[in-house]
Order: C-alpha cells, then sequence, then structure tokens
C-alpha cells in the first residue's frame, strides 16, 4: 500500500479483530460487477505485503493469522490502505478479505503452500531428565500398605527406646510442633528425654534445588531418598536451625525418615532433673523453587515410604518455546555437553549402586552375570525397543570383554547409551512398529520412557489395536506423572508457567507479601488439580466454578471467601462475580500493575489463551498513563483514552473490551465496586469469527461465552495437542484439529478424555510416513 508510514501496524492489523462499526458483510452482494480480490490487493496491498503475503522492506513479517474472512474484511475496509483508510469499499474490502484468506493468511492456505511438518526432535531438558530417573530405576524395600497424607510417627520415653519403653504411634498431617516444657504425647510421662521418629514419603511439586531447614532445640538428623542431608544426632553448640540444599525431580516421590531426640546432656543427669525441664520444639520447612520458606504441608507428604530414586542434577539450557509450546528441536555446543555430564553423572551413580541395582553382591558367584543382564536391560530401556544382533555387540558385549573390571564396563555401557541417538532422539529409526507407538504415548504422557507393561503390549503387537491403546494412556493416566503433565499443560494455558516477580507496592497493598503470592499460587494449582481428577473433568467448569481453594491467610484478605482453616480447603465465593480461572486472583495479579489492575494484559490473556487469536508483540514498549496524572479517571477511562488513536485501536478494539470486563478486579484479585471513587464498569464485547457481536456485563457473562464457544473449544484443543504432543497438530492432517474437538464435545469436554484421544490419535502416526507424504 502507498506510502506505509507505520509498517509494524501493517504487520499487526491482520493478528487480532477489530471493532464492530463498519459495514455487514451481509449487506455486500455478489454480482457480475463484483471486484476482483487479487487484482485490488495487487493495486493496493502487494507493495507493503508483498505479491504472496511474504512481507518487504518496509513490512517485517508474513501476511498470516488466525481472523476468518469475515473479520479480515472488517479489518481491511477500517484500516486499509494504511496512508489512505477507509477508501475501499466493503465490496472491495470482502474481496480482498477472501483472496488473502485462501491464498496464503488463513491455517489452511499456509498448509498447502508449506505443509506441516512432524519434525525430529530430541528430548527435552525435561524429559531428559524423567527419562534418566525411570532408565535407572527404583530400589529398595517399599511398604505396600495404604498411603495416607502426613507422616507414620513414633514416640518414645528416652533416647534409646527400650522395650519396656512407653510409645504410641500415630499419623501426623506435618512437623510443626511446640512441646513447650511438657512431654509431646499424653502416653508419654517424661519431659525430659523422649524421641520421635517420623517416616513416610515426599512428593516434589516441581524440579529444581529444593532448601530444607530443621528448626529445633534439639538432636535431629534428616534422609530423603536415602542420603543423609542434616545430621545433627549428637547436639553441640547453641544451633537450633539445621539447612541444606538438593535437587529433586518435579511429580516424584521420595523416601523420607526424620528422627528428633530431647535428652538430658552432661554427665550429671539426677541434678539436671531437678531443675524445670527445657522447653522443645521441631518444624520440618522447605523452600521449594519459586516458593517461599515454610513448613512442608501435610498435601507433599504420605505414610507409606516410596523406593529411592535416581535424580538428575545437571543443568540443561532451556528448550525452544517460540511455537508456544517446548520443542526439543535446538541442537548446540551447550547441550551436548550437558548430556555428556548428564551420562557421566548417571554412570557415576549406576556404579555405586550397582550391586542394590543389579540385585548381587561382591560375594556372588554369579555377579558378572547379572551386572550384564542388568546392562542388557538397561540399553534396551533406553533405546526403547529391544535389541537386534547388531547392536548387541557394540553395546553389551565389547565392554564386557578381556577381563575388563565390572565398574569400568558398566560405565561404559552407560555412557555409551546414554550419548546414542538412539537414547537422545525420538524415533531415530523411523520403524513406525509397537515400540514408537508405545514411545510416543508415554513421552506424551508422562514425559518419560515407557514402563514395564507398555513394553509388554508393544512385543506382542497389541498397541496396534486402538481400543489396546486407549486402554493404556487410560490406565497411564493414573500415574502422577500423567496428572502433573495435565497441570502443567493448563498453568501453560492460562500462562502461568514461568515465575514472575508479582511484589505489589505496599502504600496500595501492604498485606500483600511474597507468601501471599505463594498461597495464591498454590491455590490456583489445587484449583486445577480438583478439576482434572473429578469425575466428569469439565472444560467448563474451570471457566464457570465458584469455587476457590484458600487457607486462613488468604480468606483474610478476599473478604468474598471464608476460611479459618490453616490448611487449603474449597469454599464457595460469596461474589457472584468470580468466575473460574478467569477471575482467581493470582491470574488477576499476575496480569496487573504494581498497584493497579491492567485490562490490556488481562484481554491479551483472553485473547491469545482462551480464544487462539494469534497476537503479535507490539513494536515498542509503551509505559501506561500515570494513575496520579490523571486522578479523576478509572483506569478503564485511562486505558480508553490511552488507545484511543485508530494506530492502536488496530489492536486494542479486541484487547480492550475483554480486559474490561474482569476491572472487578483490583491489582490483587479483590473484588470491589468502586475505582478511583466511582462505579467500576466491567462491560465489554467480542466480534467471533462469524461474524456476531457478542456483549458482556462483567466477567460471568464473558465466562459463559467461553464455556460454550467454538473458538475457545478449539483453542484448549489445539494447545492441549502441542503440549502433549509437541508437534504441530496439522503436520497430522487438515481434519485433525476439527475430529478432536468434536470428539471433546462428544465427551461433554472431559479434560482426561481429551488427552486420550490425543495419544490415539497421534501415536500411530509415524514421523518418515508424514514426512514423505508432506514432501509430495
Amino acid at each position: 500500500m502507498p506510502g506505509c508510514t507505520r509498517p509494524y501496524l501493517s504487520l499487526l492489523f491482520l493478528s487480532i479483530l477489530f471493532h464492530p462499526g463498519v459495514l455487514p458483510l451481509a449487506m455486500v452482494t455478489a454480482d457480475d460487477s463484483a471486484p476482483d480480490g487479487k487484482t485490488v490487493y495487487a493495486e493496493k496491498c502487494a507493495r507493503c505485503h508483498g505479491q504472496e503475503g511474504q512481507g518487504s522492506e518496509n513490512v517485517d513479517g508474513a501476511l498470516t493469522g488466525t481472523l476468518s474472512v469475515f473479520q479480515l474484511a472488517k479489518l481491511v475496509q477500517e484500516t486499509m490502505p494504511e496512508d489512505d483508510p477507509e477508501t475501499l469499499t466493503a465490496a472491495e474490502s470482502k474481496a480482498v478479505a477472501d483472496y488473502i484468506h485462501n491464498a496464503f493468511y488463513s491455517a489452511v492456505a499456509r498448509d498447502r503452500n508449506r505443509p506441516a511438518r512432524v519434525a525430529l526432535a530430541r528430548l527435552t531438558a525435561r524429559q531428559h531428565r524423567q527419562a534418566l530417573t525411570d532408565l535407572i530405576g527404583s530400589t529398595g524395600a517399599s511398604d505396600d500398605g495404604e498411603s495416607v497424607l502426613g507422616l507414620q510417627a513414633k514416640y518414645t520415653e528416652g533416647r534409646g527406646g527400650g522395650k519396656d519403653s512407653q510409645s504410641l504411634e500415630r499419623i501426623d498431617p506435618q512437623v510443626n510442633f511446640e512441646f513447650g516444657q511438657d512431654p509431646p504425647v499424653s502416653e508419654i510421662e517424661d519431659a525430659y528425654e523422649f524421641t520421635i521418629h517420623w517416616k513416610g514419603s515426599l512428593l516434589a511439586p516441581v524440579s529444581g534445588e529444593y532448601e530444607f531447614r530443621v528448626r529445633t532445640e534439639h538432636a535431629t538428623r534428616l534422609s530423603i531418598n536415602d542420603e543423609k542431608i542434616i545430621d545433627a544426632w549428637v547436639k553441640s553448640g547453641d544451633d537450633t536451625e539445621y539447612t541444606t540444599t538438593m535437587t529433586l525431580t518435579g511429580g516424584r516421590r521420595y523416601p523420607l525418615d526424620l528422627g528428633f531426640t530431647k535428652a538430658i546432656q552432661g554427665v550429671n543427669k539426677k541434678q539436671k532433673r531437678d531443675q524445670p525441664p527445657p522447653a522443645a520444639s521441631i518444624v520440618l520447612l522447605w523452600h521449594p523453587p519459586g516458593r517461599v520458606l515454610e513448613p512442608i504441608p501435610s498435601r507433599y507428604l504420605t505414610t507409606v515410604p516410596e523406593l529411592v530414586s535416581y535424580v538428575c542434577s545437571t543443568a540443561f539450557p532451556p528448550d525452544d518455546r517460540s511455537y508456544g509450546w517446548e520443542r526439543g528441536t535446538n541442537i548446540s555446543k551447550e547441550w551436548d555437553a550437558a548430556t555428556t555430564r548428564a551420562a557421566i553423572e548417571a554412570a557415576s551413580y549406576v556404579d555405586e549402586h550397582l550391586n542394590r541395582l543389579a540385585a548381587t553382591h561382591d560375594e556372588d558367584s554369579e555377579r558378572s552375570e547379572k551386572v550384564q543382564k542388568f546392562a542388557h536391560d538397561f540399553v534396551e530401556a533406553a533405546f526403547r525397543r529391544p535389541l537386534d544382533e547388531s547392536l548387541q555387540p557394540l553395546y553389551i558385549d565389547q565392554h564386557f570383554q578381556e577381563d575388563r573390571p565390572l565398574d569400568v564396563a558398566i560405565r561404559r555401557v552407560v555412557i555409551m547409551a546414554l550419548k546414542s541417538p538412539r537414547f537422545l532422539f525420538r524415533e531415530i529409526d523411523n520403524i513406525g512398529d509397537d515400540y514408537d507407538i508405545a514411545s510416543r504415548l508415554s513421552f506424551g504422557l508422562w514425559n518419560s520412557i515407557p514402563d514395564e507393561s507398555l513394553r509388554a503390549a508393544a512385543a506382542t503387537g497389541a498397541l496396534s489395536d486402538p481400543e489396546e491403546l486407549r486402554r493404556q494412556a487410560e490406565r497411564m493416566l493414573e500415574d502422577p506423572r500423567a496428572k502433573r503433565k495435565l497441570r502443567g499443560f493448563l498453568m501453560a494455558w492460562v500462562n502461568c508457567s514461568d515465575p514472575v516477580d508479582l511484589e505489589k507496592h505496599l502504600e496500595h497493598h501492604p498485606e500483600f507479601d511474597a507468601a501471599t503470592m505463594s498461597d495464591l499460587q498454590t491455590s490456583l494449582e489445587l484449583f486445577l488439580d480438583d478439576i482434572i481428577a473429578s469425575d466428569t473433568a469439565d472444560f467448563r467448569e474451570l471457566l464457570t466454578s465458584e469455587n476457590l481453594f484458600v487457607n486462613q491467610r488468604l480468606a483474610q484478605l478476599y473478604k468474598d471467601v471464608a476460611s479459618e482453616n490453616q490448611q487449603f480447603t474449597l469454599v464457595r465465593s460469596e461474589d457472584t462475580s468470580r468466575s473460574g480461572i478467569l477471575t482467581h486472583p493470582y491470574l488477576m495479579a499476575r496480569f496487573s500493575h504494581g498497584s493497579e489492575s491492567s485490562p490490556i494484559h488481562r484481554g491479551v490473556f483472553l485473547a491469545r489463551g482462551m480464544l487462539g487469536q494469534r497476537l503479535k508483540p507490539p513494536p515498542e514498549a509503551v509505559a501506561p498513563l500515570a494513575p496520579d496524572l490523571h486522578p479523576d479517571l478509572t483506569t478503564r477511562e485511562r486505558v480508553a483514552m490511552q488507545t484511543s488513536a485508530a494506530t492502536c485501536m488496530t489492536c486494542h478494539s479486541i484487547i480492550n473490551p475483554l480486559g474490561f470486563t474482569l476491572e472487578e478486579f483490583d491489582a490483587v484479585g479483590r473484588y470491589r465496586e468502586k475505582d478511583r471513587n466511582q462505579p467500576v464498569d466491567s462491560g465489554g464485547n467480542y466480534l467471533t469469527r462469524k461474524g456476531e457481536e457478542v456483549t458482556f456485563e462483567g466477567p460471568r457473562d464473558l465466562a459463559q461465552f467461553l464455556a460454550s464457544s467454538d473458538e475457545a473449544h478449539e483453542a484448549f484443543v489445539e494447545q492441549m495437542f502441542h503440549h502433549l504432543v509437541q508437534q504441530p497438530i496439522r503436520a497430522f492432517g487438515p481434519s485433525k484439529l476439527s475430529e478432536l474437538q468434536e470428539a471433546f464435545r462428544q465427551e461433554d469436554f472431559h479434560i482426561r478424555k481429551l488427552a486420550v484421544e490425543i495419544m490415539v490419535a497421534s501415536s500411530p502416526v509415524n514421523r518418515e510416513t508424514k514426512v514423505a507424504a508432506t514432501s509430495d
């Protein structure tokens, strides 16, 4: 278009929907004199956007997006040509929109011009760590009893706990006790000397480095994953806090063992018993990644000890997320070096624990055979398929020749297997058999290698049967790894995967501190987990539920909910404007400024995450108008004033009306009726892809619309597919998205069943077949 004075606007103008008020397309009728869209585009548009929408020196970026023909026509008529907008007739605008939508703009056109492909991918950092944990396996003794939240506790009189000592066994929800000068329980009479032993398992919610702290005036020791990380059993000095760190893998449970003893120190015990007993207390705390230091909550503790698990502590470079989902497509020197360090670390662990892993001992006459069997099983599990005759000598046999020491041999086996492309990459051979299907299924739902049940099904060819594949997927969804991956998807869906600083201005929100922020994130995670685990697992409940998980601290801050429980409980909001994740305080605080709400951030979240609109970032960051400069204006009025220019409204005509619907919630997510002493206006609107304008009177109207919107359903299905499969959905066929969306609807929008359908649809698809098909 002539005179492109603001080329970035042309890049953005097709990314989002323009506001209503232009001649409806229903009034544009086709006749013999209708303009030719290709001709109009060549005359008016190609100068800036290129003959095939590829862009030019004036416009950086291809002319692609997600708008419908109707939305495109509205936008073109109002904003183009840029140097002379509103000069195209409705018929010309419609013709141009028809042409570019079919030629190169729409997803269908892009797939036709440059078909999507199933890309060769390596394991992501997350998958690499999870695979190593499952590959090396879990070892040790495990109690198969029924597990409940908390830790199994045994209280014993005295320090040694002799057979005649008084004792009590019970389940403690957490370790957070202030005994004072009294005995710990009524069953024990001695307040001077007693011992407590807690045993169970610890669930790590996320991967990363954890800080553990035991706070007590007396002797203590703590072991996690069979590693003694705190040892103050021999008490000396005046220390009352003992701190250490260790790396844990998210979604895994680790055995936990905590000891505490209160005893009389010194030789003159009788004289000390003539004095009042010293006070006693103990608290077991942790500082998970991205959270605050707190007593470990009971929801992360279970009474049954888990097996000891391997944890990879090697740091990997971040994976590519430019497409909106995690992909293992970037190969770099840093990644190669990280895989080498991880292989060496794993080999050292296997060597140190070889007897336990291979179920042998140093004096075992069959130790060599058992170690070689372990090596064989290890390599087969790493490669996700049986070793054939050509691979057995290379990866196993040669390392155990020439009387080589077993510790050297096993290290060579492990390092060679873990540096092999057969481990590092997905489907390196492209055989397309049941073992490939098993691998796709396990990495899709678990981010890890197939288990024994899945490998056994692959060995018999059962996974070629869609019904058996479905049964396996349903079984695997019950595993904590699958539950964690589904929660991870939902956190990505609401744009909360990455940690952010939610610090608020103290003069406006003094009660909003780091502990509150951590509690809010926990509240959101519990809400998502509750929906996923429910019988209906209804997508619509994510948007329309009036329930919140709160503890006492959150209940005091958010007056529309009530709870006197220190632990998190599910309560119904007393405010009828609360509506699922849309108004969850964590999201409202996350999509706000330090002291004021941000309709723009909230609108972008709704347009991109909920409705699937492709929004490109603005060419430069613009600071919001300072509230103090316009003290009489509400936040809505300031945003409307700042974005009122036609150049801004190209984008903000969709962002603002959506974001305004959430203005009943302030910068920390509290409900309000007034902003700057003026009534809050939470009205908004949206023009659908079908050309229907929908109006909203607040968040509940918006939630009801999204819950029933085909656009929202499509966006949810597409994003879940990308999160699980980590490949573009259009590489699996032009109708795959619509088929999965229909299956989602048929199953009453059941989230877990959608995950099953996605894996059943994608797991049998072989990369080599798809590449060949799309290359023709």
